[in-house]
């Protein structure tokens, strides 16, 4: 069999078909090839160097994080099939730039070169030295549309405060420090704290980010107590701005400054005392300053801060790191089938014939954001927050020494902390408890219900038997001399229980601040006024240092506040009068009060003289009676006097006998009067019931300006009314009413209880005192025969009162605003 080989030569339409196949593909490929392989350039600011070798440093370090994109080290990469990533135009900046230097290198160096973004890298020693050269920056920065990749360690808490800018930053940011600083906290049951801080860049982001992580914070309880910002620099002055910390209850208080500020700061702390074992003082990086590990000599030993490597060879991991972000921003765009055909051409230029602003900025800095980077040691990925910081930081967590040297004793990631080997300031062996430590008050008062009331205690045990009563010394301390104090507890001549309002407050003063207290009357009885040039009663014993606060019904007036300071009123009060009510009183003209003067009258003197000459003329007129004659008939006994009768007896209901008219129309008139007394008797005898019973009477007076208080012998017998020498009330009489005053010396009385005494048995008809315990005493009075009267007068507040300038004001006054705002404790007293 023999085979035979034909060639067919294809068609001159085939030919053509596969040509224009070939071309469409070349030219797709050509144009995709020639758009996706544009070259991408972006900028480098990195900090100024006169040595040639650290330049060299540089571009060796972005060289090789370019090649590694390029070979795809990590990862096999799209990007460089679309993109011809170009080395980054490095940029050397000095520390604190003019503007038109920036500027300058802005237009010069990055936007002549059409960069796409910025990356911004510095590691000074001096934190906050440029923050307005960086802010200047990032302004612009923002205003272009550029991203910028940071690690700009002396201002990570700036950045975030430019509207506008497109920043990822790589160093740790305030947030991440304050975080590890409040885990430091929670670690060792730290509640309470403080936070100081200087007017250094990124001072208010650090409050910030402090008091939303304290907002946040749901499985533990922070307290800021005080946010302070000095403004100050000398150490004299810096003293006096923080003197607060030294009389307040804080232990524990966040610094965030420079190096140098911090030591003028914990010189000034040193000197007024809150440096000792316990007070912990944590700082921020900015305070631990460079990577030396010499701390000033002004810094306490056991100090504790956070703090991340800021050295020139971290300074150049993390010029690859920020390379690594652009490049992996890139790979997500390219990536994303949707920026096929986009270019990444900003077109800037400073001349003003381009666009001043890169619209595509936003998109691209979005990609950059959502970068995720594989860690070449096994850690967390690279990644960013929405608001540009890190997602995963380690922070190294540092302790003052006692040869002052900063030591690392920890690290903290996020939801981690790794604490070992610490020394605690004063080189105490166990962790300050960060609350004040105990202290004991001896306090004074005078008793005053319902603020402060003296029960017996119980005979055999000496306990109160009064729920939240507490023992208190009704003896002068002398007459204790030589007594058991145990038998003395039991023995109500020297010891007594207190309760009441006051006692209640004090007690939850006590356990918010933790302190104890001894509770003694004022031995004279006197509340305290000024006599003869010389204080006496519970302000002398404030004055001569007998006591440490004064707990009771204690008015505040302008006298008492010359040589005593108080806290916050915690109710309001003035000055009224108390009467009494007399019952069982008749008047003797009580059969005449169901009507008034004119109603008698008109009844007397008209209705009845109107109906008798009515009835009497009709009668006279009538043909049945007079019939207008001047006598009537024989067997007809009626005159007018007989019609006086009639209407007299009909009007009061007598049974009497009556001569009654034969006229219709006398006789109708006589029905009518007899209808009016029928309606007139059913009214009067309802009203005098109730005007014939046992009736109640008061002097209702307007107030201390009623003239009955300033004329009392107007009246008879005069009137008599008193107060309680020595007091607030006292005090004022004598000042704005001295006529007032003068009067009444002859009818005071020692006590409010006694005044109220007086007044009940008729002794006093009035009783002048503080308002707030006059109603409560009227309210406890069980024959409710007590009532205040009058408007209140010389309004004025209860308060606590200490010494002048006492550490221990501040304090009481925090709580006490607390408890008004909480209405806890605060009464209404209308």
């Amino acid at each position: 069999m023999v085979f035979k080989v034909v060639s067919v030569a294809p068609s001159t339409f085939q030919l053509l078909l596969v040509a224009w196949i070939l071309i469409l593909v070349s030219w797709s490929y050509s144009e995709k090839y020639d758009f996706k392989k544009q070259d991408i350039y972006s900028g480098a600011i990195l900090p100024h160097s006169t040595f040639t070798s650290v330049k060299r440093t540089y571009n060796r370090r972005l060289s090789d994080a370019l090649q590694s994109l390029k070979k795809g080290r990590d990862q096999p990469l799209n990007i460089n099939k679309y993109f011809n990533i170009k080395l980054p135009k490095v940029v050397q900046m000095s520390l604190n730039p003019s503007p038109t230097e920036i500027l300058n290198k802005l237009c010069d160096d990055l936007l002549s070169n059409d960069v796409i973004a910025v990356l911004y890298l510095t590691n000074s020693d001096f934190f906050g030295s440029n923050a307005a050269s960086v802010q200047y920056f990032l302004q612009l920065s923002g205003y272009l549309g550029l991203p910028v990749i940071a690690w700009n360690a002396d201002n990570f808490g700036v950045e975030q405060q430019v509207s506008g800018s497109l920043i990822l930053q790589l160093a740790p940011s305030v947030k991440h420090q304050s975080a590890a600083m409040l885990s430091i906290m929670k670690r060792y049951f730290w509640h309470h704290f403080s936070i100081l801080t200087t007017i250094i860049g990124g001072h208010d982001d650090f409050i910030r980010a402090v008091r939303n992580q304290v907002l946040d914070s749901t499985d533990f309880t922070y307290n800021i107590m005080d946010v302070f910002v000095i403004k100050t620099k000398t150490r004299k002055k810096i003293a006096e701005e923080i003197e607060f910390l030294k009389y307040s209850e804080v232990r524990v208080i966040l610094l965030y400054s420079t190096k140098e500020e911090g030591a003028e700061i914990m010189g000034a702390a040193n000197d007024l005392g809150i440096t000792g074992k316990n007070y912990v003082w944590i700082v921020t990086q900015s305070v631990f300053g460079t990577a030396e590990n010499n701390a000033p000599t002004e810094f306490p030993i056991g100090m504790l801060g956070v703090h991340f490597n800021t050295t020139k060879a971290r300074l150049q991991d993390e010029i690859e790191r920020a390379f690594n972000v652009f490049g992996y921003g890139l790979e997500l765009f390219v990536n994303d089938p949707r920026n096929e055909n986009k270019s990444l051409s900003p077109g800037l230029k400073c001349n003003g014939i381009s666009t001043d602003h890169w619209s595509k900025g936003d998109m691209f800095f979005r990609y950059l954001r959502n970068v995720s980077i594989p860690s070449s040691n096994g850690g967390p990925n690279l990644e960013f927050n929405p608001d540009g910081t890190l997602k995963y930081v380690e922070l190294e967590v540092m302790n003052l020494k006692s040869q002052g040297y900063w030591e690392k004793i920890g690290a903290w990631t996020a939801g981690s902390l790794e604490i070992k080997d610490i020394v605690w300031p004063g080189d105490s062996p166990v962790p300050p408890k960060g609350v004040p430590e105990k202290f004991n008050l001896k306090i004074t008062f005078m008793e005053e219900p319902p603020y402060v009331n003296l029960v017996t205690p119980d005979n055999e045990t000496g306990e109160c038997k009064t729920d939240r009563a507490v023992p208190c010394r009704v003896a002068p301390e002398s007459e204790l001399a030589g007594v058991n104090l145990t038998l003395a507890m039991r023995n109500p001549k020297y010891y007594m229980c207190c309760s009441g309002f006051c006692v209640d407050l004090l007690h939850k003063f006590a356990v918010d601040l933790g302190f104890t207290y001894d509770l003694y009357r004022v031995e004279d009885g006197i509340w305290g006024v000024l006599n003869n040039g010389t204080w006496n009663g519970l302000v002398a014993e404030i004055l001569e240092g007998r006591a440490d606060v004064v707990v009771t019904s204690f008015k505040i007036n302008s006298e008492r506040q010359t040589v005593l300071d108080f806290t916050v009123p915690f109710l309001e009060t003035g000055i009224t009068i108390i009467v009494a009510k007399h019952t069982g009183i008749i008047s003797p003209k009580a059969f005449l009060e169901p009507f008034d003067t004119l109603s008698w009258l008109l009844i007397l003197l008209v209705s009845i003289q109107v109906a008798a000459f009515a009835i009497f003329l009709f009668e006279w007129l009538s043909p049945f009676g007079y019939d207008m004659k001047m006598s009537p008939p024989r067997d007809h006994k009626f005159s007018l006097f007989r019609t006086y009768w009639l209407v007299w007896a009909i009007l009061f209901g007598a049974s009497v006998n009556l001569d009654c008219p034969r006229g219709y129309t006398a006789r109708f008139m006589s029905n009518i009067w007899a209808m009016f007394a029928v309606v007139f008797l059913a009214i009067y005898t309802a009203n005098l019931a109730a005007f014939m019973i046992t009736r109640e009477e008061f002097y209702d007076l307007s107030g201390i300006e009623d003239k009955r208080l300033h004329y009392p012998f107007q009246l008879d017998p005069p009137f008599r009314f008193g107060t309680v020498p020595l007091a607030n009330t006292w005090t004022v009489m004598k000042d704005r009413k001295p006529g007032i005053f003068n009067y009444m010396k002859r009818y005071n009385r020692s006590s409010p209880i006694e005044g109220i005494k007086a007044v009940k048995t008729g002794e006093l008809d009035a009783f002048i005192y503080d308002a707030t315990v006059l109603e409560y005493l009227a309210g406890q009075d069980n024959e409710c025969r007590l009532l205040t009267v009058g408007a209140w007068c010389s309004m004025t507040g209860y308060g606590f009162a200490f010494p002048k300038k006492s550490k221990y004001l501040n304090m009481f006054n925090k709580y006490m605003i607390q408890y008004r705002e909480n209405g806890r404790w605060a009464w209404s007293c209308g």
